[in-house]
């Protein structure tokens, strides 16, 4: 659980992740790693671990961060909107740490209050809640063999033949409630499967946060965190894990 801190925001609040060339590319709608500047990011600033919030809210009055560790009280962890006609808002808050729970919350210029999941989370509640997770991308990929053959097995004169599959009904446990598989138990199972009828490739429908179950996924809004309802926290890394498991089956 994340604490918060006698250090005052602004005593630590200038630093940012954003570069000038990161603007420049925001404008112009070409920068593909922008994941990795917005949303929340854990640093540490003279010597304070913390996390750097930042946002896109062009049309936006005022922008705070609420959460677990602020007991959910947009007055105390507000964010600045940039000077650089970006639209974006940004600040560190000291003590924040990876499984905190928090949102924005949005005034608009008419005053209307909005509190909104982070779309650049990697990490989200379970829905129907409907919070996000400051979470880090620390994942080691064991996939360097199957990488290298990439190219040889996608050429355009390969043989091809994609197995669809939607994560929550493909297989059930009766057993325990009729739940769906997690990810780990899918790592075991899926690619067994898909490699006895002879697949080459597995098309998932949307593994990204999404909060209507019966839209199976295709009303995303979390495109960066794979969705909680296949495991815990802890457990979601298996959606990474498994990956590299139906690369080797299908090898």
């Amino acid at each position: 659980m994340s604490t918060t801190t006698n250090l005052p925001v602004e005593a630590v609040f200038h630093a940012s992740l954003l570069t000038d060339l990161d603007i420049y590319l925001f404008k112009q709608g070409s920068d593909f790693r922008l994941y990795e500047k917005l949303g929340s990011h854990g640093i540490t600033v003279d010597g304070v671990k913390g996390t750097h919030f930042a946002v896109w809210a062009p049309n936006a009055s005022a922008v705070s961060v609420i959460g677990d560790f602020n007991h959910w009280d947009a007055a105390l962890n507000t964010l600045q909107l940039r000077t650089d006609n970006s639209g974006i808002w940004e600040g560190f808050i000291a003590d924040v740490t990876v499984g905190a729970i928090y949102k924005y919350r949005i005034v608009s210029r008419d005053g209307k209050i909005a509190d909104k999941g982070d779309p650049f989370a990697f990490c989200s509640e379970m829905p129907p809640l409907t919070a996000s997770r400051v979470w880090e991308l620390d994942y080691a990929w064991n996939d360097a063999d199957w990488m290298a053959q990439r190219g040889e097995k996608n050429r355009l004169n390969a043989p091809c033949s994609i197995y669809e599959v939607h994560l929550g009904s493909w297989r059930r446990v009766p057993e325990d409630g009729n739940r769906s598989l997690t990810y780990r138990e899918l790592a075991e199972s899926l690619p067994r499967y898909v490699a006895e009828l002879n697949f080459t490739h597995v098309e998932f429908m949307p593994l990204t946060e999404h909060p209507f179950y019966g839209s199976w996924g295709y009303q995303t809004v979390g495109y960066f965190a794979p969705t909680a309802r296949y495991g815990t926290v802890r457990r979601r890394i298996s959606c990474c894990w498994w990956i590299p498991c139906i690369s080797t089956a299908s090898a």
